[in-house]
């Protein structure tokens, strides 16, 4: 199944390659990734993470918020077949 992860990172050296390691590591395959720095947010990073896996997306979710360049993940993750 495909999820979509919206992402808070703090700009850090390497916070997107923890990121990307995290969910390896826990059984999901990245397939794309979308986000830029927003200049009025302190130049924090917004991404939207799309991964496939066949593992729940809450235990992913769990894991990246314990990454400490990671402030926040969107509590809600949806298939993206169903928000088609």
């Amino acid at each position: 199944m495909r999820y979509r992860l919206d992402l808070v990172l703090r700009p850090a050296e390497g916070a997107l390659l923890r990121v990307i390691g995290m969910a390896e590591r826990r059984g999901f395959s990245p397939c794309a990734i979308h986000g830029a720095p927003d200049a009025d947010d302190q130049g924090r990073w917004h991404l939207q993470l799309e991964v496939e896996g066949s593992r729940p997306a809450e235990t992913l979710c769990r894991q990246l918020e314990k990454v400490y360049d990671c402030e926040s993940v969107q509590a809600t993750v949806l298939p993206l077949e169903a928000a088609a």
